[in-house]
């Protein structure tokens, strides 16, 4: 090892010979080793005006069927016109960004948005921003999942649960 270390130059730090104030650059050489080979890389430029062929490997995939369905953020201003007054059954999520199990529950709300798309209407109500709500519901704490139906609270579930609670949960109010 401590030959390696010895045969290694650096540049810009000043050797024991020159004046502690100048540094001359020099050169790395580093030893040569048995066992390590360099491979040369193929760089694989496409160009601009090439045609484009198509391989036989590709597929078509359609693109509606993963089509995203965005849970909305809801806060204490619209809480009122999007979760009381709506016509059908709505799921809220009361979450922190910091808090861990409410990330490992977001897919899962994600995924009943979409399965329930047209049921169901689907919110997430952050409580840091929103204290006021989570406080009127005594979300104490999160995740915590509120169904409601008719503007009234139907069902709660706390904790990161697995789909199937809520989807149990779900089907009794939509």
């Amino acid at each position: 090892m401590a030959t390696l270390f010895d045969s290694l130059a650096f540049v810009g730090i000043p050797s024991a010979a020159s004046s502690p104030f100048a540094a001359r650059p020099t050169s790395a050489k580093l030893p040569h080793c048995i066992g390590l080979r360099l491979r040369p890389t193929v760089a694989r430029f496409v160009a601009a005006s090439a045609p484009k062929v198509a391989s036989h490997a590709a597929r078509v995939v359609c693109e509606a069927q993963d089509a995203v369905v965005d849970v909305a953020p809801i806060t204490d201003e619209n809480w009122q016109s999007l979760v009381l007054e709506s016509d059908s059954a709505v799921l809220v999520e009361f979450w922190a960004p910091w808090c861990g199990p409410c990330r490992m529950i977001h897919p899962i709300i994600d995924e009943l948005a979409k399965q329930y798309t047209g049921k169901l209407k689907c919110y997430k109500l952050n409580t840091d921003e929103s204290p006021s709500t989570a406080t009127r519901y005594g979300i104490r704490s999160i995740p915590t999942v509120m169904i409601f139906k008719n503007g009234e609270k139907k069902d709660t579930v706390i904790g990161a649960v697995p789909k199937s609670t809520l989807t149990t949960s779900i089907e009794k109010f939509v």
